[in-house]
């Protein structure tokens, strides 16, 4: 959303230089230790509360497409609903395979024709120009940041992992500006690709769920030779039938993060007004709501969590009534 805003009448050299700019910053941020340790401190409840809330709209999608588009998404509900109960394991991947069915159906193979079949890379020679480096580099900075990276770090500490905020930052930095003189916008910790990988619908071991994303890595190699024919396909689908099945594999992550986020009954509070603020979608000054949640959770956390200490009297407490003396 913010580069289709920021997008208008701006040269592609020019949002390339933007992005370089915002990729230095992301390595910065790695090299600065004190952010990484500010990063994985976030309390939990805050930490699951901003997780569920990022979920939940997404979430709700499958009830919106089997009401909106029934004869497509019932079919897909359905399968993952009865793999769930004797595969878990493949719900996701059988539901994935009827949707991509059910395009077929629906689009035929028209959209074929107009696919690009054979990727290349084409390099871009960036140019800088100061506004759009303030009004594209920073903002995109700030979102992947508050947006990304802050809850895919909180999405690992929601399962138990601590994550390397350095090396992650660092790495995704690197590899982002090289991405970036060939048109790529950003690489980072996607909190929702996070919360699949290292949920327990990825292995019910935790130290065994690696595999899932080691696999989720190397898929991602064919996908990219294939992206024009994969992004033909996504444009041919109905966006709620895509969102749906997302809806359908984040659903354990939901579940988990709200179980987390209601634990302990002294921030239950907290964790609500989070959710609320995070789900409700704002976007105040171009920084979406995972951040204003954090921020607006953090807060509230404090204000209730400040206890008035009670003052002490210092008048003499009365003497207790003597008892009867003996003779």
């Amino acid at each position: 959303m913010l580069l289709a805003s920021a997008g208008r009448g701006i040269h592609f050299s020019d949002a390339v230089g933007a992005f370089l700019v915002s990729s230095a910053l992301i390595v910065l941020s790695g090299l600065w230790p004190a952010l990484g340790r500010a990063i994985v401190r976030i309390p939990r409840p805050l930490a699951s509360a901003m997780l569920a809330g990022v979920l939940f709209p997404i979430c709700v999608t499958p009830i919106t497409a089997v009401v909106t588009l029934p004869l497509l998404a019932g079919p897909v509900v359905i399968v993952w609903l009865v793999l769930y109960r004797l595969a878990p394991r493949w719900a996701v991947p059988a539901a994935m395979l009827v949707a991509v069915i059910a395009v077929f159906v629906s689009a035929g193979t028209g959209w074929l024709s107009g696919a690009a079949l054979t990727p290349h890379l084409e390099l871009v020679v960036p140019t800088f120009d100061p506004f759009i480096v303030l009004s594209l580099g920073l903002p995109l900075f700030i979102v992947t940041m508050a947006g990304q990276n802050v809850p895919g770090f909180t999405v690992l500490s929601t399962y138990d992992y601590v994550g390397p905020p350095r090396f992650a930052l660092l790495s995704t930095g690197l590899g982002a500006a090289a991405a970036n003189l060939f048109g790529g916008h950003a690489i980072n910790l996607g909190a929702i690709t996070a919360a699949i990988m290292s949920g327990p619908e990825a292995h019910p071991d935790p130290a065994r769920r690696w595999i899932a994303t080691l696999t989720n890595g190397i898929l991602y190699l064919p996908l990219g030779l294939g992206a024009g024919v994969a992004a033909a396909l996504v444009s041919a689908a109905p966006t709620v039938l895509i969102t749906a099945v997302a809806g359908l594999a984040v659903l354990g992550a939901l579940v988990t993060s709200v179980v987390n986020a209601m634990e302990d009954p002294r921030h239950r509070i907290t964790a609500v007004v989070t959710f609320l603020v995070v789900a409700s979608g704002i976007v105040v000054l171009g920084i979406g709501s995972p951040f204003w949640g954090l921020l607006v959770g953090g807060i509230v956390m404090a204000w209730l969590g400040w206890v008035r200490p009670r003052p002490t009297s210092t008048a003499a407490s009365p003497a207790p009534p003597a008892g009867p003396t003996r003779p």
